[in-house]
């Protein structure tokens, strides 16, 4: 099962920092989905997913929103 955060509008931290917060409720092995428009967000969850441990699935930017989906690892 994938959750989606949508964090479109929201500037440089806060995406990451919400998707913090919504990682603690995904099972291991589970998907969040974030939906962001700042254009730093793909980077910045690189950076995430290097020090939390989490994969970086997919990342692909459609008419100006980013789409990232994250694996949580443990």
């Amino acid at each position: 099962m994938t959750t989606t955060l949508d964090a479109r509008g929201l500037k440089c931290p806060l995406p990451v920092l919400r998707a913090r917060k919504a990682m603690k409720e995904i099972t291991p092995g589970g998907l969040l989905r974030v939906l962001a428009t700042d254009p730093g967000a793909p980077k910045d969850f690189v950076h995430f997913c290097a020090t939390t441990g989490h994969e970086l699935v997919e990342s692909s930017e459609s008419q100006g929103v980013y789409s990232l989906v994250i694996r949580k690892i443990a």
